[in-house]
């Protein structure tokens, strides 16, 4: 990719701008006369909402708002995005044309400053953050639809070795576990009492047994495909009125982590780890039925029920991971608020379902 990667808002111009909605095929005639620009921040990323106003013979979509993201992959502690998150929106998916993405008018990685920007389209006045969403029955089923339309398109091994995306050996998938493992003793030890009285003990047979699990169910590749792996609330949109479309946003995995694995992970991560756990216990059946169903009616075969079901089984586990590694370095109370609610409720629907006799 080009090194022509934009780092700052002041690099921003009318100039710029026409091009890059002429090349995407969003603007036909004239051009970019002027925009206004309100800031933000994310967590390892600074970003704008762009205004634009247009001459008066322009022609074709002529977008009025976009969303400048710029990211830096390098975030400063030896670990990288990488080009992820550039290939989810140009790449990895733009021959599904129902892909729940949001259209993406320009994107740059520059491997050299580990920097890349996306510019897309912005959908702020008709969508939230599922964080803003009750769940609902509704709601999980157009997100099974969601899933099941990015995971059918990369699925299986045949599929994942032409995206150049083969499956994790054994080595990956330790370490991805070993990042978080120090966080397990940091919460045990300093919040214990908000445990129940078992948990102590199933976090640490988690650690002991689970990876071999997902190991041994690695060498299987029917399940597995290109995945999202950071689905919460906070990285999906939906619409402030209604239900669909839902978009699902900033795929951007750090170097350890898994970028292929079992596509219900990402069911798993959205309704698990953040809905309540009495709207989970009530509608995670029929969302996964759902799921399966749709994955059908995009040309996956030979993936029963009763698979998926242990799959599902199997990653609720590695919500534990998720939920730990917030502590990894030392306990965190000032996040306590976002990885407590996600552990207690992984370990949870462990006990529910009894995980466990997957790996013991």
């Amino acid at each position: 990719m080009s090194e022509n990667v934009i780092t700052h808002l002041e690099q921003v111009t009318n100039e710029w701008l026409t091009a890059v909605l002429r090349r995407s095929g969003a603007l036909t005639q004239g051009a970019v006369v002027e925009f206004e620009v309100d800031s933000g921040r994310g967590n390892w990323s600074t970003s704008g909402s762009l205004q634009l106003h247009y001459s008066p013979d322009a022609e074709g979509e002529r977008p009025s708002r976009l969303f400048l993201k710029m990211v830096d992959a390098d975030t400063g502690d030896g670990e990288f995005f990488g080009s992820s998150e550039v290939d989810y929106y140009l790449r990895d998916y733009v021959d599904v044309p129902d892909a729940p993405l949001l259209r993406c008018y320009d994107g740059r990685y520059a491997p050299a400053i580990h920097r890349y920007h996306l510019l897309l389209e912005d959908v702020s006045a008709t969508h939230t953050t599922a964080c803003d969403k009750p769940p609902t029955l509704e709601y999980g089923l157009a997100l099974a639809e969601a899933f099941a339309i990015l995971h059918g398109r990369w699925w299986g091994a045949a599929r994942l070795v032409e995206a150049n995306a083969p499956l994790h050996d054994d080595a990956h998938i330790r370490r991805w576990v070993a990042v978080g493992e120090p966080g397990a003793a940091h919460i045990i030890g300093q919040l214990g009492h908000e445990l129940a009285p078992h948990w102590p003990a199933a976090i640490r047979d988690i650690f002991a047994r689970h990876p071999q699990a997902m190991i041994r169910r690695s060498q299987d590749a029917n399940g597995f495909t290109l995945f999202h792996g950071d689905a919460g609330c906070y990285n999906t949109m939906v619409p402030r009125e209604g239900i669909r479309p839902i978009y699902l946003i900033d795929r951007q995995p750090f170097d350890w982590s898994l970028t292929t694995w079992l596509g219900v992970y990402d069911l798993a991560y959205a309704v698990a780890l953040a809905w309540d756990v009495e709207s989970r216990r009530r509608w995670e059946q029929p969302i996964l039925r759902h799921y399966h169903e749709t994955l059908s009616q995009r040309g996956v075969q030979g993936y029963g029920w009763a698979q998926l079901w242990d799959d599902y089984r199997l990653c609720l586990a590695m919500g534990v991971y998720i939920a730990v590694e917030y502590c990894r370095g030392r306990y965190h109370p000032e996040t306590q608020w976002v990885w407590l609610p996600m552990l207690q409720k992984a370990l949870t629907a462990c006990d529910d379902l009894n995980c466990a006799e997957l790996w013991r």
